[in-house]
């Protein structure tokens, strides 16, 4: 299984012959290196309904035939306002099982709205994802604070890659997302969610360099891979 993360929060997951997109924030994102007129994945995975997290789904799912995983409150929304078809509509604390794994998703605490014609609409709770994949563990912390929980859902679901914002101001910043990580336990730590735009720039090789003895991370470059 490759994964690898393309700015903002959007990654990419490859295992087998089928391809996830999380948070595919592409269009108007000049720390992406994707084009979203090329993307054909088989899902997309989405975390909450802030614009720079839905980004080009809906263009994606019509161009490629993906089915998109989110919360119950989102799906409705992308299928009355958006003509989606193909989606599966979860919740926090609920599971669901795939042809690819399974997906959890957690809680997160953010927002999640968007604007249309001069209206706030409420896009329901926003979330974290845990992927089984192959075997492996991987958390998507969404965008999020830091909460006591996190050591919980480490426990119940022994992680071998997380996923947790650093940006501050909107998000977890570096301090908190280190003790974040000390409450996962995951075998790697990723930092995403900084730098697109200047309230949330941070230095993502300090926050790798501030994590406990015994917690790995890595600082993924726009585009960059790994497998596990």
């Amino acid at each position: 299984m490759k994964i690898s993360f393309h700015g903002q929060s959007c990654i990419k997951i490859i295992t087998g012959d089928t391809t996830i997109l999380v948070d595919p924030f592409i269009s108007g994102n000049k720390k992406c290196d994707l084009i979203a007129e090329e993307q054909m994945p088989d899902y997309i995975v989405l975390s909450h309904g802030h614009d720079d997290h839905v980004g080009d789904t809906v263009q994606i799912a019509k161009n490629s035939g993906a089915e998109v995983i989110c919360n119950a409150d989102l799906a409705a929304f992308l299928a009355v306002e958006e003509g989606l078809e193909k989606i599966s509509a979860m919740h926090i604390g609920g599971k669901r099982q795939f042809d690819f794994g399974q997906v959890k998703l957690t809680q997160a605490f953010h927002g999640s709205q968007t604007v249309r014609n001069g209206r706030v609409i409420n896009l329901g709770f926003p979330t974290g994802i845990v992927f089984t994949i192959e075997g492996k563990n991987i958390y998507f912390a969404g965008d999020t604070g830091l909460f006591s929980d996190m050591k919980l859902i480490g426990e119940l679901n022994p992680l071998d890659l997380a996923f947790l914002p650093i940006g501050d101001n909107f998000t977890m910043g570096p301090e908190d997302a280190a003790i974040a990580a000390r409450f996962l336990q995951a075998k790697m730590v990723i930092p995403m969610h900084y730098n697109t735009f200047p309230l949330i720039e941070q230095d993502p090789a300090k926050f790798v360099a501030s994590l406990d003895e015994g917690i790995t991370g890595k600082v993924l470059e726009i585009g960059e891979g790994i497998e596990i």
